[in-house]
């Protein structure tokens, strides 16, 4: 997309020029309430197109400047990406011009041009006494540098300087994000007639299509993108850095206010309980204590709640960012990254403002730890943030890392493509050390059993599941697994785990004895004895019998021909060959009898050892090779 989009906005004074300043600049008068003009003051946001070819289109708000409308002309500013300081040449600098600078500080707004307006009521000498004070004043702050423009908007004179002034420098600047997820929070919500409800605001990122189906947030309330218009034209799109206005479907009017925000994607963080970095004014009226009840304007809401300090108790007087926490009444959606402004509810003055450090807030001790705790998460880069989020839950999906991280989708996934991270079953993201650590740990445990059992074929799966809960998710590990699988690190015989290059084996202390075991057992031939008797007599511990037997019969040294006997492995497969070799397709027992010449004692066992085994198919009397 070649074409930029911005949106800026007028700050200043009450009666300093802001509207008449607009519709110079616009031919738009933006005050449209009875109220306005009757007054002769802004009580709502105006908003007009300024300028568009093909390289940029530019859309203007107009705040109020009035103390009673702070709300309106934060939730105004808040999107815009340039402001134009308005001062009148006659009266200069004034309580509401220090109060919109404070703001436009504390939102992270660093683009700006200085609009002396009203030149015409004043001389020269004075003008020039006007310049000295706002100077003074922008001492300091990111305006200080920035560009004074004199002007009268009734003549016009000065407009096409401000209006070239304002093309120049956002030639310069970065654009908002088109890219990843949309979300507008909405400053204005009214009914057309014959159309419905019309929500307005600037785009703060993503793009926005006719026919979309979009959320209210926080409620998570579905609507329909019926229609887009941008400077009251027609539009398919709406991108980052446009004024846009959308008629939904699906909503009344009464269920939307100012502060609710409209967005396509459900990543988008809905919370009450945000981790923040706040810088305080400097001239602070009143001390700021520990759990005040504070009034927080963050995009287009205003939300009223408490602010927790977690290494002091009050402040008066603070120049460095304070780590802290801010604990809304209502749920509010923000993301990393999010400015906001904090205002004392009574009596009302600005009191600080600053970002969002990390939207998920939690409940913390006070203390040095925590503030240890809440430097990394400010500092850390988004590869940090993302193996921060993986470590402390081992596996995250994607719709969750967005909430954890803070971070957009479309940061997320290019951090992701990295060798660092891992995903698996096609959803879920892990760390590659974390992969790592876990191959070594199940290496470790099935090394140690091997040495502790080493009869054994392997530790059983369920087994090593539940003791490595504590460890990962259970779709991790058997991940892991998996992969060990199949670069032969690990092995897997029915349900029993065991390193590639393990075979079980007697314990060497014991091998002697278990040769004699089976030399008798062999030598007994058919007719052999109890199989407790030959572990009894072998002067092999107690304790081993069960696992020598079960190992002799996984190795097939031993076949069991029911649960007190047992003959030697060969001269099982012997009797199975010689009986095969002498009844053809079928047999009756007394056949098997005259082969073998065995007793009804071990004949009978046998037989159905070979059923059980499926050697054979028992038919009424008979029995049927398979």
């Amino acid at each position: 997309m070649s074409k930029r989009y911005f949106t800026i906005g007028m700050a200043g004074h009450i009666d300093h020029g802001k509207t008449t300043l607009t519709k110079a600049l616009t031919n738009i008068d933006t005050d449209r309430l009875k109220e306005e003009k009757e007054r002769q003051i802004s009580i709502e946001l105006g908003f007009a197109p300024l300028h568009e070819d093909d390289e940029l289109q530019i859309s203007v708000v107009d705040v109020p400047g009035h103390e009673r409308f702070i709300r309106q002309m934060i939730a105004g500013v808040a999107g815009i990406d340039l402001v134009v300081l308005v001062v009148a040449a006659d009266e200069g600098v004034m309580p509401q011009t220090r109060e919109h600078l404070e703001i436009l500080r504390f939102l992270g707004i660093q683009t700006g041009i200085v609009a002396i307006t009203k030149i015409d009521r004043v001389d020269h000498e004075f003008i020039d006494l006007v310049k000295d004070d706002i100077l003074e004043e922008l001492q300091g702050t990111v305006f200080e540098e920035a560009p004074f423009v004199l002007v009268d908007s009734l003549t016009k004179k000065g407009i096409d300087v401000v209006k070239d002034q304002i093309i120049h420098m956002l030639k310069a600047q970065n654009v908002r994000d088109s890219k990843g997820a949309f979300r507008l929070p909405i400053d204005q919500v009214f009914t057309v007639k014959g159309q419905g409800t019309v929500v307005r605001g600037t785009v703060y990122e993503g793009t926005v299509e006719e026919g979309q189906l979009l959320q209210i947030m926080p409620r998570g309330e579905e609507v329909r993108a019926r229609q887009l218009q941008v400077h009251h034209q027609p539009a398919e799109r709406a991108y980052a850095g446009q004024r846009t206005a959308i008629n939904l479907s699906g909503v009344s009017k009464d269920d939307v206010v100012r502060g609710d925000v409209l967005v396509s994607s459900e990543h988008f963080i809905v919370t009450n309980t945000i981790d923040v970095s706040v810088r305080f004014t400097s001239d602070l009226d009143y001390l700021v204590k520990q759990r005040m009840p504070i009034k927080c304007h963050i995009g287009t809401a205003e939300v009223m709640g408490r602010i927790v300090f977690f290494d002091r108790n009050e402040l008066k007087e603070e120049s460095d960012e304070i780590l802290c926490q801010l604990r809304l009444d209502e749920e509010i959606v923000t993301k990393r990254g999010d400015r906001f402004i904090l205002r004392r509810p009574s009596p009302q003055e600005t009191i600080g403002g600053g970002w969002v450090i990390d939207p998920n807030g939690e409940k913390y001790r006070f203390g040095n730890q925590t503030i240890e705790k809440l430097s990394k998460k400010k500092v850390g880069t988004p590869k940090e943030r993302i193996t921060a989020a993986l470590w402390e839950s081992k596996s995250l999906p994607i719709h969750e890392l967005v909430k954890q991280t803070a971070l957009d989708e479309d940061v997320l996934s290019h951090e992701l493509s990295g060798d660092e991270f891992i995903c698996f079953n096609g959803k879920d993201y892990t760390t590659a050390k974390l992969v790592h650590l876990l191959e070594e740990d199940i290496f470790d445990r099935l090394h140690q059993y091997h040495l502790q059992h080493t009869m054994k074929q392997g530790l059983n799966k369920a087994v090593l599941l539940q003791s490595m809960q504590d460890s990962a998710p259970k779709q991790l590990i058997e991940y892991v697994l998996d992969q060990g699988i199949k670069q032969e690190q690990f092995n897997r015989k029915g349900q029993f785990l065991h390193l590639a290059d393990y075979q079980p084996s007697v314990p060497k202390n014991w091998q002697k004895r278990a040769e004699n075991l089976l030399e008798q057992l062999k030598q007994d031939g058919f007719k052999v004895v109890y199989f407790q008797d030959y572990l009894k007599t072998s002067g092999i511990p107690a304790d081993l019998h069960q696992e020598l037997k079960h190992f002799f019969e996984e190795d097939e040294t031993i076949v069991p021909i029911d649960e007190q006997y047992a003959w030697h492995g060969d001269h099982f497969r012997t009797a199975v060959s010689q009986l095969k070799a002498k009844t053809g397709t079928e047999f009756e027992v007394a056949d098997a009898k005259d082969v073998l010449g065995l007793s009804r004692k071990y004949m009978i066992p046998f037989l159905e050892t070979l059923d059980s085994k499926g050697f054979t198919k028992r038919i009424d009397n008979k029995r049927v090779w398979i």
